[in-house]
């Protein structure tokens, strides 16, 4: 008599396919984060390219850049003393990101302090990298912190600040070089007027009615090394370990805090060459995006910038005025 056998798979040839799988899978997973990651950067760009567009469209208006923010010289006497936290340059686009509704709650000519929670807690999509986080984690509380401040010179010390929380991003404007100083002197990059990017520091005045207006205005005139050659803004530097903590990546639309929406870059202060580097100051651009970090230029234009890129060439584009031109 002749016993019918059932066909099936064994034990040892179910174990072979299933580590056969595994191995497919492991290979697989690399270029799909790959994938994913390009995507995450095109859309970095293109959030870069949108708020070059924004300030374009700002300047048709204004006939000249906005303000990083408005803020006096070092021992600036009336009626040029003006300007401390009154907000930042990002809440001066909102009405060209589409986000009239939020810009007309605000107060140009209140300090941040004074401003709503309901806006200065609100950050909007386009500030926010998508390789770095989502809208939901961009935010810093309310604190009192102690900081070490260091800059690329070696001069600085332990203060106290109180630190209004808020909204936080990864986008800053180009605030130029330190050639200015950053010594402690009335020259220093980060007074009204003295810096050699295109989003800078301006002193402010009071006009008759009452309303702030700003000085220090930065015009296609005078980005004399050309729209192209000059860097509008880009991403800035903060690893995982500080993210949303003062002053590494502070509230955005708080005037007092350059560094949370500006930043400078060039001899002194290089690319990150990752996220996890560990700058010498809180004052210089970097992505996690592998390798790159974007920038979008005056023109409009966006490019992934090599991290490696030598500081006295990255220098020159974030200097409007340097005279030296660059060709790629």
């Amino acid at each position: 008599m002749k016993l019918d056998r059932k066909s099936g798979f064994t034990l040892v040839e179910l174990l072979v396919v299933i580590a056969i799988v595994g191995i497919l899978v492991g290979m697989l997973f690399p270029a799909i984060q790959q994938v994913r990651e390009s995507a995450r950067n095109t859309s970095c760009k293109n959030k870069m390219r949108q708020i070059g567009l924004a300030t374009l469209n700002f300047e048709s208006t204004y006939q000249s850049l906005p303000p990083a923010r408005l803020y006096p010289k070092s021992g600036a006497l009336p009626p040029l003393d003006k300007g401390t936290s009154q907000p930042s340059w990002l809440v001066r686009l909102m009405p060209y990101l589409e986000e009239i509704d939020l810009y007309e709650k605000w107060d140009l000519d209140a300090e941040y302090e004074d401003q709503i929670d309901e806006i200065t807690e609100q950050s909007l999509e386009v500030f926010i990298c998508p390789t770095r986080r989502t809208l939901a984690q961009a935010a810093t509380p309310n604190s009192v912190q102690q900081f070490n401040y260091r800059a690329p010179c070696g001069c600085g010390g332990n203060f106290f600040i109180r630190i209004v929380g808020g909204a936080t991003g990864d986008y800053a404007g180009n605030h130029g070089d330190l050639s200015p100083g950053v010594n402690g002197t009335p020259e220093d990059y980060y007074w009204g007027g003295n810096g050699t990017g295109t989003i800078i520091s301006s002193q402010a005045t009071e006009a008759p009615d009452g309303c702030l207006d700003w000085i220090d205005r930065i015009t296609f005139a005078t980005i004399i090394d050309g729209s192209s050659n000059t860097y509008l803004a880009g991403e800035l530097h903060v690893s995982p370990a500080n993210l949303n903590r003062t002053p590494f990546n502070g509230p955005i639309y708080n005037g007092e805090d350059l560094a949370a929406f500006t930043r400078v870059g060039g001899p002194g202060v290089p690319i990150a060459t990752n996220k996890d580097f560990v700058a010498s100051s809180v004052l210089g651009f970097g992505s996690w995006h592998p390798g790159v970090c974007n920038f979008v230029s005056v023109d409009g234009s966006v490019r992934s910038i090599n991290n490696y890129l030598d500081t006295v060439t990255l220098g020159q584009y974030c200097n409007r005025r340097d005279g030296d031109f660059i060709v790629d």
